[in-house]
This record gives structure tokens, C-alpha cells and sequence, in this order.
């Protein structure tokens, strides 16, 4: 049989577009798929009392069998379908639709927080007790476990006024299960289900109900309720608390055994609108697309339309470069850094060297005084695959009764210890490889068992090959608070440059995602292994799924304070008062290459809460603001319609400039082998503090071929919501291709500090 390539592309009708996916080889593929389809609602004849009526007709026409999935009316006009392919080419003729594509599959971006983020009880710039009580923070993710301690409502007044959001029951679900913490929870399938078949309701409740833990771990991040005592086998042990443990939650369940389908997001996204949260907080995306075509994009476009603020997850793919996900300007991107903790696991070699890596096993220690023979993976197998520790790779004739170094990639990491113990051997080191650089990050193994750095792991795998009976030990340091530096940026954290728009710096900001703490469900065991059978309440786990929660907690408490701050100005307080360094005046490190991190990992930097609250003077920006971007960046009035919903055109004599976009950050790209050459940029100020003058300073870091000129170099405010308007011009020298270089541009009135991290591209 020969090679077949699917290849995806858009079929451009008259200001239509029909993205489908052809088989090189054979033509269409016929098998039936889940397709989301835009309409223009404009375009509605007459003839029919409503628009689900003519979707009905036209549908209808096409396919005699399918029927709507979904309805949307918020985040996009339109519905989602089972189809055909040849189905949906057909229907694509029909009038007043604007564009038909597929249904995408989605992944999930997979304590001690508040008090390294400053957020403790006695804290005098923080909301008082009962003033963060009425904002409701939606999250999309696998559910809720309602039964942890995080979502006790005890000391909550009633229910905001105004909440339309329900208590989904089922059987695995009761109305009790919601209180006046976990105000709602709904969970949507049908496009799952639709996809994949029916849910096997044997082993996963189909229901608000959390059995995978993610989306406890990440409701509980944002807003748990204050649980003392909490740990994780004794690691981390201390008052567990969400960010903005007064606020509400609102769970939308979405992502299933298979992953989180599309149709599904934009149809939890459109209630969650509905019913009345101030915050949505996903921790999930895909691959970035044209924002027409994200669906992520277009729900919070109608999110922000409606002053929700959404937060998303900047991914898991770093340290690649431009792998940074959930772009668009009107999001906030999430990156990952670590804390201050860290759990020590100690490798002690046969010749006397000690390693320190980290672990969270809590099981029978191996013994202090024994020393047990030591094997490298890759000596224990006969696979291709034997250093990564992968199932049935190793021999247990090789490995039994000794202790296995693994290598880090490819199966998850407390896997590997398993697949170590099944084949008899006593406990294993898990060795980083170049990819993850000196990143440690803890899990609770089923074998004793420590990860570490590169660094560390190339030293003992250079022991083994150079000793005749190589041997270790190894042992668990508990908990350790004070490390320094930190933070430091998360090697899997996503990296910028944004590839949709480079002209938007992404990701936005970071905040902790490194061995957080937080509840979890009682269906499986903290490494979600079905071999793990140990139950726990809260769980320890790392990715930018983690951090996104912590900044959708604090734009929570930002809301509680400044109610009337539209998500853009919120945004912007989180950017402008986040920190690039560490009190020595070092800049923060990226643990993957061990060198100073720059704002295309960390964006505007990491996140300082309490310097949030007030921030002096904030970046605003509004739907028209926006859209004049989707203008500036070519997109015609087809592709506006279908990310706004409304009827607007670009104006032919208007000049529309990606870089007039009111953004709290630059990112300014020049051509090489030229001189001279000028960007020039204006942003606009709004005082949301005391009056007072601010003076700008502007600083190039790396390099002294770009000039930057503020105008004016000196702002006066004299009242509250005031609002001014500069320009910054940078004039560039000859450079090479490919060359970054970075800078900051701050305004201080001598109390606050609004910083703008700056990125030069030459292209």
C-alpha cells in the first residue's frame, strides 16, 4: 500500500472557509467526524421563527441522519455536528455560513505557594476576609472531587446574587455535592462522546466528578479553602490554601480519558458566560492556530467581551523556542517557575560521592548501612528503548536486587520506577538528560527512588562504566524550605517567540508550577498509576497547569478589590509589577540551561501579588482596541465576524499598526543588514492610584544598537482613571539575522514601578 499524508488546508469560498482533511492518496475520507460550524446569523431568513430552526433546515439538507451537538450563542453563532466529510462539503454551500472545521482534540498542561507569593492572612494591602467571597472562578478541566476538604464552604455567605450556574446530579454526582464554595458543576461530552463513542460509565463517571485529579488539583490551586494539616505522605505538610481561598468555583468538566474535545470547551465556555463567572481558568490547549480557528481564542474573546478575565496555560513543551500555546493578546499566558521547596532524595555512591535529587516515596527506606549493586538501563535490556526504563524493557536476570538508573523522556516518570520493581530491582535514580537540563521534579514512587540533574546523572553513569561492582544507596531528605535561587524558570515551561503574532510578547507572566500542592480526587493514587491503589486527599504535581491556577486566583483577588478593571487593566497589574530578578540583582535563571532566562521565557516576569493590588498605573484596552488588531494584522471582515460576532470592517483610510495594540509588553522586530531603521509605539496610561508624576526610564540591556526615545519622558496624573498617552520610538543599528536582544521601559512616580519587559528581533 503506498504512503498516505493527510494534509490540512482551508477551501476559500466566497467569504467562506472550509478547513477539512484530504488524504493525499485517496481523496476524501468519508468516515463520520465531529465538525464545529460557524454561521453568520445576519444572514437568517425570515421564513424561520429562530436560528435553530434554519441550522436544523440546513442541516437537514445535507444529512438525514445527523443532528446538532451543541448550540452556541456566546463564544461563537453557530453549532457542532457529526458529519461526513463529503456531508460537510456539501453543507459548506449553503448560505450564511462562514467556516466549518474539525473537531480538535486538546491535552491537559500537566501549600507553600501563597506564603512565597506574600500571600499571607496578615497582609495589609490584601482584601479583607469576606471581600473576595462574591468572584466566581470558572475552571475547565476533568471536574471536581466535591468531598475534599478544599471545597468546605465553612465561613462563606450565600451564594453570589445573580449566579445562574446549576449542580449537574447524576449518579456519581448528588445536588449536595455542591455548597457555597463549589457553586456549580456541569460537565459536557457530547462531542466526546460523539468522536469516541459512549463513555464506559463502569470506569469513568460521566459526570461533574473528578476521577483523574487534575482538575481538583487545579480548582483547589485557585481557590481552595484553607485545610490545615495537609500533605502528601508527610512531604509539603502545613494549611493548604487556594489563591483566592474566599472566592467561589465553578468546575466544567470537559476533559475525559481520551483528552478534551473542542466542540466540547467552546460549549462549556458558552454556559460558563451564561452562568455568571468572572474568571476562566484552562489549563489545557493544543497547537497554536490562526485566532479565527482557536477555539480557546474565540471563547475568551466573547469572555473578555463580557469582562471575564481567561486564563490559560503557556504549555509544556519548553525549552523549545516559539512553543508557547493559548496566544492571543485578549489571554492571559501562564508560564512555570519553581518555589522555594524542594524535597531532597540523596544518592550515595560506592565511592563516597552524595548526590542530592528529589523524591516523595514514603515507603520502607532502603537500608542506611547497605550499599546495593548499581546498573545503567541501557546495560539491562535488550530493546532500543532499555535506558528509558520502558515496560517489559529490562531483564530481571540483570536487574534483581539492584538499584537501576534510568533515564528521564518518553513514559511518565513514576512508571519507570515501577517497571524497575517488577523486574525485581530494588530501587531506581532517575537520570535527566540534555532535554531537561537541571530540572528536578518530584513524584511519589512506588520503589525508593530519586531524580536527578543532568549534571548529576552523567556522573554516576561515568562511575558505573568506570567500576568493576558499582554500588549506591539511596535515602529521602523530607521537606526543605529556603532554597535559593528561586524561582527559577521551569525547564518544561513554554517559550516565546509567539509564532501566531511575534509582534505580542508570550508567554505573559509565570508564576509557581513546580511540585504544588493541592487537592486531589480518591479515585486513583497520587501518581495516577492503576497499580498505585495508595488514596490520598492532596497531591503533588508540576506544569504550567499548576501556574495558570495561581494567576486565575490572583486576577480573582485583583477583581475582589477592583471590581470595575476590565480584564485588560487586571492583566496589566499582574505584568507591570512582576519581578525579573533576585534581591542580589541577578536575573532569574532558567533551569534548563542553567543561564539568565530573558522575557521570551517569563514574559513580564514572575508574579508579585501583593504589588498587583496597586499597581499605580495600568495598560488598558477594550473589544474595538482588539479588533483594530485583527485589522493591523490583515485579517478581513469574514475572519473578524467569525472571533467577534459582529459585522466590521476594516477602514481602507486607516492605518492599522499591531504595535498601537495598548499591550503592557513590546515586542519590536527589525530587518538585518539595514541602519536606521525606527519602530515607533504608542500606549496609553491610566492611573488607577494617587495623583502624582511619573518619569519614564528606558534601558537597552543587552546591546547599545537600539536607541529608545519616550515622549514625553514625564507624565503628570491629577485624579484617579486619568489616562495619558506616550510614544516610544527605537531606532536600531545593522544587525544579524536572528539576533534577540532585550530591554525594559518603567514608569515610577518614586512609590510604584510599572515595568514593560521589551524584546528585539532583527529578522
Amino acid at each position: 500500500m503506498g504512503f498516505c499524508k493527510s494534509i490540512s488546508f482551508f477551501f476559500f469560498f466566497p467569504f467562506v472557509f472550509f478547513q477539512v482533511l484530504v488524504d493525499s492518496k485517496e481523496g476524501i475520507q468519508y468516515k463520520n467526524k465531529v465538525f464545529i460550524v460557524h454561521m453568520d446569523d445576519s444572514q437568517k431568513p425570515g421564513t424561520f421563527d429562530n436560528h435553530i430552526d434554519w441550522y436544523s433546515e440546513s442541516l437537514n439538507s445535507v444529512s438525514e441522519s445527523a443532528s446538532l451537538l451543541y448550540v452556541y450563542r456566546n463564544v461563537v453563532q453557530g453549532y457542532s455536528v457529526k458529519l461526513s466529510e463529503e456531508e460537510a462539503r456539501l453543507l459548506v454551500k449553503k448560505s450564511g455560513i462562514l467556516l466549518i472545521q474539525e473537531d480538535v482534540r486538546y491535552d491537559l498542561h500537566t501549600t507553600r505557594s501563597p506564603e512565597f507569593l506574600g500571600l499571607v492572612d496578615d497582609q495589609p494591602s490584601l482584601p479583607e476576609s469576606g471581600m473576595s467571597s462574591d468572584v466566581i472562578i470558572g475552571l475547565l478541566d476533568t471536574g471536581v472531587w466535591p468531598e475534599s476538604g478544599s471545597f468546605n464552604d465553612e465561613g462563606l455567605g450565600p451564594v453570589p446574587a445573580g449566579w445562574k450556574g446549576v449542580c449537574e446530579m447524576s449518579d456519581g454526582f448528588k445536588s449536595t455535592s455542591c455548597n457555597r464554595k463549589l457553586i456549580g458543576a456541569r460537565s459536557f461530552s457530547q462531542g466526546y462522546e460523539a468522536a469516541f463513542g459512549s463513555i464506559n460509565e463502569a470506569t469513568e463517571s460521566k459526570s461533574p466528578r473528578d476521577e483523574d485529579g487534575h482538575g481538583t488539583h487545579t480548582a483547589s490551586t485557585a481557590a481552595g479553602s484553607a485545610v490545615a494539616g495537609a500533605s502528601l505522605f508527610g512531604f509539603a505538610e502545613g494549611t493548604a490554601r487556594g489563591m483566592a481561598r474566599n472566592a467561589r468555583v465553578a468546575v466544567y468538566k470537559v476533559c475525559w480519558t481520551g483528552g478534551c474535545l473542542t466542540s466540547d470547551i467552546l460549549a462549556a465556555m458558552e454556559k460558563a458566560i451564561d452562568d455568571g463567572v468572572d474568571i476562566l481558568s484552562l489549563s489545557l490547549g493544543g497547537s497554536t492556530s490562526d485566532y479565527y480557528s482557536d477555539i480557546i481564542a474565540l471563547g475568551a474573546f466573547a469572555a473578555a467581551s463580557k469582562g471575564i478575565l481567561v486564563s490559560c496555560s503557556a504549555g509544556n513543551e519548553g525549552p523549545s523556542k516559539g512553543s508557547v500555546s493559548n496566544v492571543a493578546p485578549w489571554i492571559t499566558t501562564v508560564g512555570a517557575g519553581t518555589m522555594d521547596r524542594q524535597f531532597p532524595g540523596y544518592v550515595t555512591l560506592g565511592n563516597g560521592k552524595k548526590f542530592t535529587g528529589v523524591s516523595l516515596f514514603s515507603g520502607k527506606p532502603l537500608p542506611s548501612t547497605t550499599l546495593f549493586p548499581l546498573i545503567y538501563a541501557g546495560n539491562a535490556s535488550n530493546t532500543s528503548y532499555g535506558r528509558l526504563c520502558t515496560t517489559e524493557s529490562l531483564l530481571p536476570e540483570k536487574v534483581k536486587g539492584k538499584i537501576v538508573v534510568c533515564d528521564r523522556g518518553l513514559n511518565p516518570r513514576a512508571r519507570k520506577g515501577l517497571v524497575v520493581k517488577n523486574a525485581g530491582g530494588v530501587g531506581m535514580i532517575l537520570a535527566n538528560t540534555d532535554a531537561y537540563g537541571e530540572e528536578l521534579l518530584a513524584d511519589a514512587h512506588l520503589i525508593p527512588a530519586a531524580a536527578v540533574g543532568r549534571a548529576a546523572g552523567n556522573e554516576i553513569k561515568k562511575y558505573i562504566t568506570s567500576e568493576t561492582n558499582p554500588s549506591a544507596t539511596i535515602s529521602s531528605g523530607g521537606t526543605k524550605l529556603g532554597i535559593q535561587p528561586s524561582p527559577v524558570l521551569a525547564a518544561f515551561s513554554s517559550r516565546g517567540p509567539n509564532l501566531i503574532t511575534p509582534e505580542i510578547l508570550k508567554p505573559d507572566i509565570i508564576a509557581p508550577g513546580v511540585n504544588i500542592l493541592a487537592g486531589w480526587t480518591r479515585k486513583f493514587g497520587p501518581t495516577g498509576l492503576t497499580e498505585d491503589d495508595r488514596l490520598v486527599d492532596f497531591n503533588i504535581l508540576s506544569g504550567t497547569s499548576m501556574s495558570c491556577p495561581h494567576i486565575s486566583g490572583m486576577a480573582a483577588l485583583i477583581k475582589s478589590v477592583h471590581p470595575e478593571w476590565s480584564p485588560a487593566a487586571i492583566k496589566s497589574a499582574l505584568m507591570t509589577t512582576a519581578y525579573k530578578g533576585y534581591k542580589n540583582g541577578d536575573r532569574i535563571l532558567d533551569i534548563a540551561t542553567g543561564r539568565h532566562a530573558t522575557p521570551l521565557d517569563y514574559g513580564a516576569g514572575h508574579v508579585l501579588p501583593v504589588s498587583a493590588m496597586d499597581p499605580g498605573l495600568v495598560y488598558d484596552a477594550n473589544i474595538t482596541d482588539y479588533m483594530n488588531f485583527l485589522c493591523a494584522i490583515g485579517y478581513s471582515s469574514t475572519m473578524i465576524k467569525i472571533i467577534s460576532k459582529q459585522d466590521f470592517s476594516c477602514k481602507s483610510n486607516q492605518k492599522y499598526n499591531v504595535a498601537d495594540l495598548n499591550y503592557p509588553s513590546f515586542a519590536v522586530q527589525f530587518q538585518s543588514q539595514k541602519q536606521g531603521l525606527t519602530a515607533k509605539y504608542t500606549r496609553t496610561i491610566t492611573n488607577v492610584g494617587t495623583p502624582g508624576t511619573y518619569k519614564a526610564t528606558a534601558v537597552s540591556q543587552e546591546t547599545n544598537a537600539v536607541k529608545i526615545e519616550v515622549t514625553p519622558e514625564e507624565i503628570t496624573f491629577t485624579a484617579v482613571n486619568e489616562r495619558k498617552t506616550y510614544t516610544v520610538v527605537f531606532t536600531a543599528g545593522e544587525m544579524a539575522a536572528g539576533t534577540t536582544s532585550f530591554g525594559e521601559l518603567q514608569w515610577s512616580d518614586g512609590k510604584h514601578v510599572v515595568s514593560s519587559p521589551i524584546v528585539f528581533s532583527w529578522t
